[in-house]
């Protein structure tokens, strides 16, 4: 791995703590104005003080983001279908990685449907974004995408995550599931798990919690953010728990202290 590439990846997973908060806000890409989304730029704006990386397509970051916010941008590169499609894996590549530099990210993303009818043209792209992206020096991240008739479970979470850290992906997204330290302990590279869609807060935590105990570096979280009654109070108790290791009943603490922050202000 050469120098520019660990230097990207270590703005993405911290040093220091070997940890990452991701803030994933990528879903327009198939999902169009998802709740929470409607106008990017002003969901994203308070959160960004509090995240590690923000992962996001191009469009929302031309448009949406200031181009002085410092913060590693992980590039969502892959798409091509919408939620009104039945099969969601027939994806391909978006973005040039000429583009992606332009943009000066850190990071690169695209989904793998293992098991789904395109497995073949998902892999293929990987395989071909790796090989453009390791000439620049820019690590990418293979996010296991898991289609309707996919189980999450260990056997099969274990399986995505090993083929792809086997076809050169330099950190994979996957979901939390029993026996994670199976789907960790027999992935090569650093695991991030997804948030998924929208749960109790309180749950949210947990899984955070759950994942970094059971070895992920961190998580990629979106809706359990910015579709929360308080996203900035959840942003800082997900990175409480993963940067510090506080148990869940202090992280929720920080999220309901911010709430109530927010309840006194409103009325003042």
């Amino acid at each position: 791995m050469d120098w520019g590439l660990k230097n990207r990846l270590s703005r993405i997973i911290k040093p220091d703590t070997g940890r990452t908060v991701m803030l994933a806000v990528d879903h327009g890409y198939f999902l169009g104005p998802t709740t929470g989304l409607e106008e990017p730029g002003k969901t994203v704006e308070p959160l960004l003080p509090y995240a590690d990386t923000l992962m996001l397509t191009r469009g929302v970051l031309r448009n949406c983001v200031d181009p002085e916010t410092d913060i590693p941008i992980v590039l969502r590169v892959s798409g091509g279908t919408s939620v009104l499609k039945d099969d969601l894996s027939n994806e391909g590549i978006t973005v040039s990685i000429r583009d992606a530099i332009r943009l000066n990210v850190s990071g690169v993303a695209l989904s793998i449907f293992v098991g789904a009818p395109n497995e073949r043209e998902t892999l293929q792209s990987m395989a071909d974004l790796i090989d453009d992206a390791e000439e620049f020096g820019i690590p990418v991240l293979a996010v296991t995408a898991v289609g309707k008739d996919m189980v999450r479970d260990a056997r099969y979470l274990a399986l995505c995550c090993r083929i792809a850290a086997e076809m050169g992906a330099h950190f994979v997204k996957t979901y939390y599931c029993d026996d994670f330290e199976r789907v960790v302990s027999t992935c090569p590279v650093p695991v991030v798990i997804a948030g998924g869609k929208k749960i109790p807060e309180n749950d949210a935590l947990q899984l955070a919690h759950n994942a970094v105990k059971r070895g992920a570096v961190g998580v990629d979280m979106g809706r359990n953010i910015f579709q929360s009654d308080c996203p900035v109070g959840m942003i800082k108790a997900v990175r409480a728990i993963v940067h510090e290791n506080i148990p869940v009943e202090e992280g929720y603490k920080i999220y309901e202290s911010e709430k109530a922050n927010n309840v006194k202000t409103a009325v003042a």
